[in-house]
């Protein structure tokens, strides 16, 4: 269900730069949960992220939630290890908690689905309330490093390499029809 006054539709190449203003936007979450992310532009970690996005807008993997002609959020996605992944879900920080992440959420679990994968998988951070319990409302679990694949696992140390608090990075999966 897309919240009223939004919409979401595939994102062209040109809004890459509106879809990472919309993530630099999503991280001042973080920073009120004590998650200082710190990357700049140019860090190895912040250009592998928008490359991968970026590929998602060519594949027509990358979806937006618009609202009064503005993104207001994206859902990125991937297939890793033969299965749909959730590369990144990201809200504008006025824009949260009036379901446009769970919108987009359910949109890549529509489109996993679509993809007749047995699963889609996502890392996030395991103790942050707008994450893992986040994903928990709907059907994810956390899944230990020993049951994820060579892409999945890749992405979960790239981030614990990276992201601060790298203890708290999990990796989450759920089943799909």
């Amino acid at each position: 269900m897309t919240p009223p006054s939004s919409s979401i539709r595939l994102a062209t190449l040109e809004e890459m730069p509106e879809v990472v203003s919309v993530d630099d936007d999503a991280t001042q979450l973080y920073a009120r949960a004590g998650i200082e992310l710190g990357l700049t532009n140019d860090h190895p970690f912040a250009v592998d992220e928008r490359r991968r996005w970026r590929r998602s807008a060519e594949l027509g993997r990358l979806f937006v939630a618009v609202a009064e002609a503005r993104i207001i959020g994206f859902a990125s996605l991937d297939v890793l290890d033969g299965e749909p992944y959730l590369d990144q879900l990201s809200v504008r920080a006025a824009s949260c908690r009036r379901g446009v992440g769970r919108a987009l959420l359910r949109r890549a679990i529509a489109w996993a689905t679509q993809q007749r994968g047995a699963a889609i998988w996502l890392t996030t951070y395991g103790q942050v309330a707008f994450n893992r319990p986040f994903y928990e409302t709907e059907a994810f679990v956390v899944m230990p490093e020993s049951a994820c694949g060579p892409g999945v696992l890749h992405h979960l140390m790239e981030q614990q390499r990276w992201l601060p608090f790298p203890e708290h990075r999990v990796a989450m999966r759920r089943a799909l029809p």
